[in-house]
């Protein structure tokens, strides 16, 4: 330890970067911004996963931390060819899966 440092363990922060992190990276184009004039689901199955995961969340099946690690622990190629709700589908079974319900 250094003088004046007042921690006995200095912190050590580990940057993992995992591909739902795109803040930076080149390549991917500017970030569309809605107007939010449109209606909130663009097409029906998109209202039932978002129902479903609800659901889920207060049946206590996860939380929505789980629910957003899930997504971004899901295969690059897949997060990236996936939309916004296909990506919560896809959660949704992952965590499914590892918690074992059928």
């Amino acid at each position: 330890m250094c003088e004046g440092d007042t921690d006995a363990f200095p912190v050590r922060v580990a940057r993992v970067s995992r591909v739902h992190d795109m803040g930076g990276q080149t390549g991917f184009g500017p970030v569309p911004a809605g107007e939010g004039d449109g209606p909130a689901f663009a097409a029906d199955w998109e209202a039932r996963v978002y129902a479903l995961a609800a659901v889920l969340r207060r049946r206590g099946l996860f939380s929505d931390d789980e629910l957003r690690d899930a997504i971004e622990r899901l295969a690059p190629e897949e997060y990236l060819g996936a939309s916004y709700y296909e990506r919560w589908l896809g959660a949704i079974e992952l965590l499914a899966a590892e918690k074992g319900v059928p």
